[in-house]
């Protein structure tokens, strides 16, 4: 059954000081199952390793043997959701367009999503969507 990971899980799986059992379940998870992301995660993913880069979390080579890890793994993008869906999630829930957009694609597919970020784990609970690696 695919899920939705969040960028929170995705920097657990790069930065060794975030590193953590939820996260590695949820990579261990791929094995058998797919992703379904939001078009941001892209984006989202490529800014976090450019700013790990930056503050000398991270050397450049690192980061780019990590986006070719990431493309090995079973993840695509999905189409773009209805912009007034992402809206009122966010506001109901004081959540980030961006996480709200996580939560969106979840709810829209009925799928369980992972996320390491408490906010958004406490909205997918109020929402009745199946919660994967919340602390």
């Amino acid at each position: 059954m695919p899920l939705v990971i969040d960028a929170s899980v995705v920097a657990a799986w790069h930065f060794p000081d975030e590193r953590n059992a939820q996260g590695d379940s949820i990579m261990a998870r791929l094995e058998s199952d797919s992703a379904r992301m939001p078009a941001l995660w892209w984006f989202e993913v490529r800014n976090v390793l450019l700013i790990g880069e930056r503050r000398g979390r991270t050397m450049r080579e690192y980061s780019g043997r990590f986006l070719d890890f990431l493309r090995g793994l079973p993840i695509e993008i999905a189409p773009l959701p209805e912009e007034l869906a992402v809206l009122s999630l966010a506001r109901r829930h004081q959540l980030s367009f961006y996480d709200a957009a996580y939560l969106e694609l979840a709810q829209r597919e009925r799928i369980a999503l992972a996320t390491l970020d408490r906010a958004l784990a406490r909205a997918a609970v109020a929402e009745g969507v199946e919660l994967i690696g919340a602390v």
